[in-house]
């Protein structure tokens, strides 16, 4: 049996939805949310670490310059000269053959030392290193007493050498040959480590080699000795480190 329409039982043809926030009108669900995870490029982090290292490269760049432009002007500022050195005299003290074949020799050199910079003086150090050979045999050796020589100086260096080598018979023949030509080869080696001075402030340093041959006419002691000939050789190594 159908019902009227006006019936009151009879069921309404549509519903009105409530526009209030209470969760028991509210027939449809609330939207599900959640948090997007945010990813960083790795393009961005790539860039970053190319401006670094580009700017340290900058740095270094502009430093090295920096250092290489002082070092020209002050090249160009004070003209810096390597000292010379010559062998002025040479004296024998002793030279005598010992009970167990062994000779003992004492030389007194006297090397003469020229400064010509007009703006830098040198400081000799305490690890020098002065020796004479016979033939490739050792006879004495000796060092450079410490000083200070200043600007536009020539000092004359007293160095004292002894030692006691073997004295085996080649070494007895080849020296009595030469005594009798008069004409006695030696070779004097020489190692100074020196430190610029510029003004009161001492600069890193360098060690010069020096080798002399020399060809003096005998080794006879508390006898004046000629010195025939000498030839020198140098070489510089810059203690930059």
């Amino acid at each position: 049996m159908e019902l009227p329409v006006n019936s009151p039982y009879a069921p309404p043809k549509y519903v009105m939805l409530s526009g209030n926030n209470d969760n028991q009108g509210n027939l449809r669900p609330p939207p599900y949310r959640r948090n997007i995870p945010r990813y960083h490029s790795k393009k961005s982090r790539g860039s970053c670490l190319f401006k670094c290292i580009c700017c340290c490269y900058c740095c270094l760049f502009f430093l090295t310059a920096l250092i290489l432009g002082l070092t020209f002007l002050l090249y160009n500022m004070y003209r810096p000269k390597v000292p010379s050195y010559n062998v002025d005299s040479f004296g024998v003290h002793a030279f005598e053959l010992q009970s167990d074949m062994s000779l003992f020799t004492e030389f007194v050199v006297v090397v003469k030392a020229e400064n010509p910079n007009s703006y830098m003086g040198f400081l000799y150090g305490k690890n020098s290193q002065v020796n004479v050979s016979y033939s490739d045999s050792q006879l004495c050796s000796g060092k450079i007493p410490n000083f200070y020589q200043p600007r536009k100086n020539t000092t004359m260096i007293n160095i004292v050498l002894k030692g006691t080598s073997p004295f085996g018979s080649g070494l007895q023949q080849a020296l009595l040959e030469n005594r009798h030509t008069g004409k006695i080869p030696l070779l004097v080696r020489v190692k100074a480590p020196i430190n610029v001075v510029l003004g009161r402030f001492p600069l890193r340093g360098f060690d010069v080699y020096v080798n002399c041959s020399l060809v003096i006419d005998n080794l006879s002691p508390n006898k004046k000795v000629k010195i025939l000939s000498a030839k020198y050789d140098y070489d510089i190594d810059f203690n930059w480190f």
